[in-house]
């Protein structure tokens, strides 16, 4: 079937005691096993039923299922967080005196785990323009067990080719590639079918589509999801709860109409914003002279409902846009149905220095417009009427 239909209908749950439509929340922290031997067998085969929520639970294993179904993965494992995604996904797949090499674009927590956290641990790092293939297998050292790439890339929307990058990494048998696609959404990427060995997702975002839910998640192949539930998660503990889960279940089915109606938004946006005298510049691969266009083009189904713009005046100006947009809320994250905008400078990216940032082009005077899927008409009227009361 179609992604649109596998959305609502695929690795549906019926409950089978109630035949209930919605598949119920299973809020409980524990659960009764019969007998001292099942106990025993159960502990020591998670795949064989529930212990403890934990090690897995039927709200969230819906929702794993659901995952690895659309990502076309053998399992996917739930989490708290994006960073609890991320962070599980990553700490099971290196260990001390390793090195990894990951992205100069990525999400500013992202790049505090890799140069704050990491190196405490004894794991060295490179940074490298993800976007440029040979760049990345120049930086490989004999250590070199893991390269992370952020594509569509958080703020700047950089594209990296997956699969030439997979392609090149198929020579290096201990590397294994790791692959936020949080902007793009299981709808409009596959980065494992790519040749990706993980993907993770900040669940937050496109995943839920309604801003009411914090979750991750990442799909791979059953090998890679096993070690990162026992013991990544079993020991560090990032769970996501069985109430999130089924919210999460139910954003999905609203997957398909949410991710083409983004797409079209941000695309008329996007061309508005790029003849608008007060706009330097604007970052959306749907442009056919971004960088990025051909290759988005080719691994993608839509361009995604984000962007970046450099507004002339600097931060004075993002000042005057970001106190006055009417329909555009002022926020952090991504993904919702309704306009979001947020300065990333000193918001998502905040961890990085003023010279780090300007070197991979997140200027001062930019903004990222997470557009929704209110009228297309509506969003360009509001950032209009807010661009045009900067002081020329």
């Amino acid at each position: 079937m179609s992604i649109a239909t596998d959305v609502i209908h695929a690795k549906r749950y019926v409950d089978p005691t109630t035949g209930s439509h919605v598949t119920p929340i299973y809020q409980t922290s524990t659960f009764i096993l019969p007998d001292f031997d099942e106990a025993v067998r159960l502990n020591q085969n998670i795949d064989q039923g529930f212990v403890y929520s934990r090690f897995g639970n039927p709200s969230v294993r819906e929702f794993e299922e659901k995952i690895a179904y659309l990502e076309k993965t053998e399992d996917a494992l739930g989490t708290a967080s994006g960073l609890g995604a991320i962070s599980t996904a990553v700490m099971s797949l290196i260990k001390q005196g390793d090195h990894i090499i990951f992205g100069d674009v990525i999400y500013g927590c992202t790049f505090a785990l890799f140069t704050k956290i990491l190196p405490s641990f004894g794991v060295e790092y490179s940074i490298v323009d993800t976007t440029d293939t040979e760049a990345i297998e120049k930086a490989i050292k004999p250590n070199t067990t893991l390269v992370y790439v952020e594509t569509p890339a958080n703020p700047t929307l950089k594209i990296s080719d997956i699969q030439e990058i997979s392609t090149m990494l198929k020579k290096y048998e201990k590397i294994k590639l790791v692959v936020d696609s949080t902007f793009a959404s299981p709808y409009l990427q596959n980065a494992v079918e790519l040749g990706a060995d993980v993907v993770v997702h900040s669940a937050t975002k496109y995943i839920s589509g309604h801003g009411n839910v914090t979750a991750g998640v990442i799909a791979s192949s059953k090998e890679i999801i096993d070690r990162c539930r026992m013991p990544f998660l079993q020991c560090f503990g990032a769970v996501l709860d069985p109430f999130g889960a089924w919210q999460l279940v139910n954003g999905l089915k609203t997957l398909a109409v949410r991710m083409d109606k983004h797409c079209e938004n941000a695309m008329k946006v996007a061309k508005f914003l790029e003849s608008h005298p007060m706009v330097d510049k604007v970052y959306y691969p749907g442009l056919p002279d971004n960088p990025g266009y051909e290759v988005a083009k080719k691994q993608m189904k839509g361009f995604g409902g984000m962007m970046s713009v450099d507004i002339k005046g600097g931060i004075d100006a993002v000042r005057t846009v970001m106190n006055n947009v009417k329909v555009f809320s002022l926020a952090t994250s991504l993904g919702n149905v309704d306009s979001l905008i947020q300065h990333s400078p000193s918001m998502s990216h905040f961890d990085m220095t003023p010279e780090q940032r300007h070197a991979v082009s997140i200027f001062d005077g930019q903004v990222r417009l997470s557009i929704g899927i209110e009228d297309a008409d509506d969003l360009i009227a509001d950032i209009d009427q807010a661009l045009n009361l900067i002081k020329k």
